[in-house]
């Protein structure tokens, strides 16, 4: 059983109303989350709601096999039989503006899964239908089996716009959540606020699930996701036993930076890596005074650009991942991870193992889809190889012109000069965010080279 939970496009409250339905579902049945696209947010709230890590599905890092692969391993992973599934943006929202990489159609139609349409119905009543026909007619292969109606004014209003799509379109009207402030997810330059951060979050989630369980006919839900199991497509032949390669034996020991400042990590790469034979031990450098007992450090994405002062006043930390790059031991750090290994952010001083500093700008200087080709072999890589990934980022970094780049980005921007992967001695790190299904070969590479080092 599963569902896709789209939006006609971006701030219709998808994530509102997909983690409430996620929560109230979770009162009776065992719910896997996932998240269209690369995102680590939303799939935060998901986590919370549910209990069970969010797992992301992206066509443009993976192929059908592989989106069928991670969505039935997750269900696996969580020993359950529904997979609830939020969209990215609007449902035909892509790289392209004709094709259907990147955007949550390709998901839809990968997994055979009927499609909610979730409308900003401020200010609509027929229109709405309108807006129901056009997304049911652009791919007549999208079952879009029914609609959320969201921000209504009130009970006319719904009943009206309700009446408007049912008789127009044949399409039955599930719910619709009223205007409430109280609602809105508090933003930040990436997006939402990560719920690890959020004080009150599960509060807040109790509050989506409470709006979701008075205005949304879960029954006729639920009776939906069931059309998804009995409509199944079982022709198509997914061979394939694993969406990324496990060819390592030799257990390593990596170090993971996870905490409120570090938390844009796949779940699937933290598998991917368990399926390699290391064993993955969490710490923070915002909280900890040293990294555990390790082979490698892997240190993520997140906010140190925001945490600055806090990082920088934990200077047991900093000396500890300091000594660790000196001794000559392995990082590879993503993003907010590159920062975190700087000189400075924002003037305040940082873990000083790669000769640069970091400032945070007014204005995104990378938002991307990635394809990377490795000039070099390198920790993750291996000479040739073509890498996707993505990057989002409102930092800057200032190398010196002397430093090593292994990734010359072919599909985005990169550190500079569309270079990205900083290579000193035995540290890589870089702008691009990588999932275990866009280069295969980072979790098998990785622990190989932990090992062999």
């Amino acid at each position: 059983m599963n569902i896709v939970l789209a939006g006609t496009g971006s701030a219709v409250g998808k994530t509102t109303i997909s983690t409430g339905i996620m929560k109230a579902l979770s009162e009776e049945f065992n719910i896997q989350p996932y998240k269209v696209g690369p995102d680590y947010i939303d799939p935060s709230y998901h986590s919370m709601a549910t209990g069970n890590p969010s797992r992301n599905l992206d066509s443009f890092f993976m192929d059908d096999s592989q989106i069928n692969n991670v969505f039935n391993n997750g269900l696996k992973k969580s020993k359950s039989n529904i997979g609830i599934i939020e969209g990215v943006r609007g449902l035909y929202e892509g790289i392209s503006p004709v094709s259907d990489v990147g955007n949550t159609a390709s998901i839809a139609k990968a997994l055979n899964s009927p499609v909610i349409l979730i409308i900003d119905s401020r200010s609509l009543v027929k229109s709405a239908a309108a807006i129901v026909l056009g997304f049911k007619a652009l791919d007549p292969e999208i079952n879009i089996a029914g609609v959320i109606l969201n921000k209504v004014k009130g009970k006319r209003h719904y009943l009206k716009t309700k009446e408007s799509i049912e008789t127009l379109t044949n399409t039955p009207v599930i719910g619709g959540i009223p205007r409430d402030d109280e609602l809105l997810v508090k933003q930040r330059h990436l997006g939402l606020v990560p719920a690890l951060e959020k004080e009150r979050i599960n509060n807040d989630i109790d509050n989506w699930s409470n709006v979701v369980k008075e205005y949304i006919d879960l029954d006729i839900l639920l009776d939906i996701m069931k059309s998804s199991r009995e409509n199944k497509n079982d022709t198509k032949d997914y061979t394939i036993e694993n969406p990324w390669n496990i060819d390592n034996h030799q257990k390593v020991k990596i170090g993971i930076a996870y905490d409120n400042v570090f938390s844009f990590y796949y779940q699937d790469t933290f598998d991917a890596l368990e399926d390699n034979d290391a064993e993955l031990y969490f710490f923070s450098p915002y909280a900890d005074e040293e990294i555990p007992d390790v082979d490698a450090l892997y240190i993520g994405g997140g906010y140190p650009e925001v945490f600055d002062k806090e990082l920088s006043n934990n200077e047991s930390m900093l000396k500890s991942i300091k000594s660790f790059v000196s001794d000559g031991n392995p990082i590879y750090a993503e993003c907010g991870g590159l920062i975190y290994l700087s000189n400075s952010i924002n003037d305040h001083k940082m873990v000083g193992a790669l000769p640069y500093n970091s400032h945070m700008t007014d204005h995104v200087q990378g938002l991307s889809y990635v394809i990377a080709k490795s000039n070099a072999d390198s920790i993750i890589s291996n000479e040739g190889d073509i890498i996707r990934g993505h990057e989002f980022h409102y930092t800057q970094i200032y190398p010196d012109s002397n430093v090593n780049f292994v990734f010359d980005i072919e599909r985005g921007t990169g550190i500079k000069n569309n270079l990205d992967g900083l290579v000193k001695d035995n540290v890589l790190a870089n702008y691009m965010h990588i999932h275990p299904c866009s280069y295969r070969s980072f979790p098998s590479n990785f622990v190989r080279n932990i090992s062999e080092l």
